[in-house]
């Protein structure tokens, strides 16, 4: 019977401490958090500026709202494209240095779209093992060949380029990983993409708004500019509201306009949202001392965390991993941590290698020296107890 496959497969799923659960929040997103009943001090959120719950984003949401409705209703192609849509994809593109941006409804659908649009049979993709979820779904989308070179390993890519007789070649990469944490060597891969004429698309969801002068991005921060890069920037992370962007060259983007499938068969995001991430765009330039702040407890984390079995992965981004290795103790350690009021997700397979679990620290400007403090020494205490 096909359900008593599928009850099994969850029994395995749980068996294996793979299975997933969900938790309620009652309270907006931040550091302090009231979660199924208990009150909690988290460290799961890509909230890396502490934007999520500000009062002025929420001011301008429900401006928006008042002057534009709740719902754009329709596709943007038909007639669910509003001028301030206009207004925030030309502020976009100026913030990262782009001629023209894109804005579609969530990151998934930027990359999911983007890469089918650039690239199909005949073509071939040159993908770092680690990409997100979303960049490896759509590189399956598009047909395209597909070879996954080793994480941040330039000559393989290079050996791959120039074996590969594909008439259209893609780069395509994080910038910064999102369960490592660490930087994609961006310059290389843009000098490889100019030597083998390939296009190099960046998913910059975790270096948006945190990397670079005034947060403008991975790039900026890299000082790489070329009609050849494509970039993906993520508006529900550090910009603190939701949906992403992608920018580029114009021609480039009015190519992705009329052909990518995410953008043009689905209803056009709320006219609401784009007057918030206004406002976001602004908080984000003149915010340097929220990236102080972060920066500031990342260098805190590396400083007291002392572990001896487990790993404090090297980032000097948000995302601060500690290497545990087996699923079952990852999740032990999890719970341990949720049972002393600290919220630190296990990730684990298939998110992560085989082998490779871990507690996904994620710091934000929101949280205090003593919210790192606690939990650096609950870290190590609960290492020398496992």
């Amino acid at each position: 019977m096909l359900l008593d496959a599928l009850k099994a497969d969850l029994a395995e799923l749980d068996a294996r401490s793979l299975k997933r659960v969900r938790r309620g929040l009652d309270t907006p997103c931040g550091p302090h958090a009231r979660v199924n009943g208990r009150d909690m001090l988290a460290f799961c959120s890509n909230d890396y500026l502490g934007l999520a719950a500000e009062p002025e984003l929420a001011r301008a949401l429900q401006t928006g709202a008042k002057r534009w409705g709740s719902g754009s209703g329709a596709s943007h192609l038909v007639s669910g494209h509003y001028t301030i849509h206009d207004t925030l994809e030309a502020r976009l593109a100026v913030f990262v240095g782009c001629e023209r941006a894109l804005y579609f409804s969530t990151g998934y659908m930027a990359n999911t779209g983007t890469i089918p649009a650039l690239v199909g049979r005949g073509d071939a993709i040159f993908a770092d093992r680690l990409n997100h979820a979303s960049l490896v779904d759509g590189a399956l989308l598009s047909r395209a060949e597909l070879h996954r070179y080793p994480h941040a390993d330039v000559a393989a890519l290079e050996r791959a380029l120039a074996a590969s007789s594909a008439k259209r070649k893609l780069i395509v990469t994080d910038s910064v990983f999102s369960m490592d944490g660490d930087v994609a060597p961006l310059a290389a891969l843009l000098e490889l993409a100019e030597r083998f004429d390939a296009w190099l698309m960046v998913d910059d969801a975790h270096g948006f708004g945190v990397l670079g002068p005034e947060g403008r991005g991975a790039l900026r921060e890299a000082g790489l500019a070329s009609w050849r890069l494509i970039y993906v920037g993520t508006l529900g992370k550090a910009a603190g509201v939701s949906g992403a962007f992608v920018a580029g060259q114009a021609d480039v983007v009015e190519w992705l306009m009329q052909k990518a499938r995410t953008y043009i068969f689905t209803t056009g995001a709320s006219p609401a949202l784009a007057a918030a991430l206004l406002k976001s765009l602004e908080l984000i330039e003149n915010g340097e001392s929220r990236r102080a702040q972060l920066a500031g407890l990342i260098a805190q984390l590396h400083t007291e965390l002392k572990l001896e079995r487990w790993q404090l992965m090297p980032s000097r981004t948000p995302i601060q991993p500690v290497l545990i290795g087996d699923n079952a103790e990852a999740v032990a350690a999890a719970r341990a941590l949720w049972d002393t009021g600290l919220w630190v997700p296990a990730i684990r397979p298939p998110t992560v290698p085989q082998g490779s679990a871990r507690l996904r620290i994620s710091l934000t400007a929101a949280h205090s020296s003593d919210d790192v403090h606690r939990l650096a020494q609950t870290l190590m205490q609960l290492e020398h107890g496992a």
